[in-house]
């Protein structure tokens, strides 16, 4: 039976709250716009020049997302940060490689695409592009109900960086004897919400606005903590170092790995920083195995640099400088690849 003509808002996509997005975030997005972007808001593709001193670049390039920390934004109604997050986890993943970032595209998808929202998620990503001076040169705002169940939405994020060939960050330079510099997590950045959420619902039985156990701030200031970037700290000092990892989902385990050559172990001292407390009552709380935290978690430890003795120097004098805790974790030693954690 024909019930009348049917019209794309009546299957669930609003057209006019599209474009009421758009124009909420245009002021956001040209506001990121260093010297290298071209184009204007709106195009169908963002353009940025290489930069002009260039020599042999090499473009590198990462795509991620918030993981679950999305949905401790939703259940908390703040939506300001985790694209602020995005960006963070996005430009330390190419930054491992030496590279400094040059645009960010973002891609927001919602069952129900409510403007405010948009807008707000936008804020977060524009505001981490200004720290790290890249452009926001596009994006993708979807709207699709029966794939996405209202308030959910998803987020994911794009950054394509640069660096001379000749001056690319690998494990070739890794040598026995190197020193491990830890720089300092702001909290769990976007790795393991999967497992805290669960915890802190299930067994703590926090609302958002609680607050925190031994902490002084309330349980979504915790949760919504933003990823740091250690673009600023690291970038002065790429010369010293010998290589980097960044410690996102799998832990210091599943991340450290990665920056070591097959016949050399990262011998990690468990006790050369103090755990901090969030990590401590998700622990206690969950009644988690310790080997398990350390796979699941950053542990505190939100990027290791290895380098030489005089470079570990240099690298926390730099840390220090951009306000970043950083620490001795351990050395390299002969092995087999392995992330050792004594």
């Amino acid at each position: 039976m024909n019930d009348g003509p049917l019209t794309y808002a009546g299957a669930g996509v609003d057209i006019d709250a599209a474009e009421s997005s758009k124009h909420r975030i245009k002021a956001l997005v040209e506001g990121t716009f260093t010297a290298g972007a071209r184009g204007a808001f709106g195009g169908f593709g963002g353009m940025f020049r290489v930069p002009p001193n260039a020599k042999a670049p090499l473009l590198v390039s990462s795509a991620d997302g918030v993981g679950t920390k999305i949905k401790v934004a939703i259940e908390a109604g703040r939506h300001d940060t985790i694209g602020h997050c995005l960006v963070n986890h996005c430009v330390n993943d190419i930054l491992v490689q030496g590279a400094e970032p040059l645009f960010f595209l973002d891609y927001v998808a919602f069952g129900k695409l409510i403007p405010e929202v948009v807008e707000q998620v936008v804020a977060g990503v524009a505001a981490g592009c200004r720290e790290n001076g890249c452009s926001l040169v596009g994006g993708e705002t979807a709207e699709m109900p029966g794939l996405y169940t209202p308030p959910d939405y998803d987020l994911a994020g794009f950054v394509v960086g640069w660096v001379e060939e000749d001056q690319v960050i690998t494990r070739d330079r890794v040598r026995k004897g190197d020193v491990l510099v830890a720089l300092a997590s702001s909290g769990l950045h976007t790795n393991g919400y999967s497992l805290a959420r669960r915890i802190v619902n299930e067994r703590l039985k926090l609302a958002a606005n609680d607050v925190f156990p031994g902490d002084t701030r309330t349980t979504a200031d915790v949760l919504l903590a933003v990823h740091r970037s250690y673009l600023k700290a690291l970038a002065p000092v790429r010369a010293e170092i010998h290589a980097m990892a960044h410690i996102t989902g799998g832990g210091l385990p599943g991340n450290l790995d990665r920056a070591l050559p097959p016949s050399l172990d990262a011998v990690v001292d468990t006790r050369s920083w103090e755990i901090p407390n969030v990590f401590r009552v998700l622990e206690a709380a969950g009644g988690v195995a310790r080997d398990e935290m350390y796979r699941a978690f950053n542990m505190g430890v939100g990027m290791v640099v290895i380098t030489d003795a005089a470079g570990a120097g240099l690298v926390r004098a730099s840390a220090m400088a951009a306000g970043v805790e950083s620490w001795i974790l351990g050395d390299v030693a002969e092995g087999t690849g392995r992330v050792v954690l004594n």
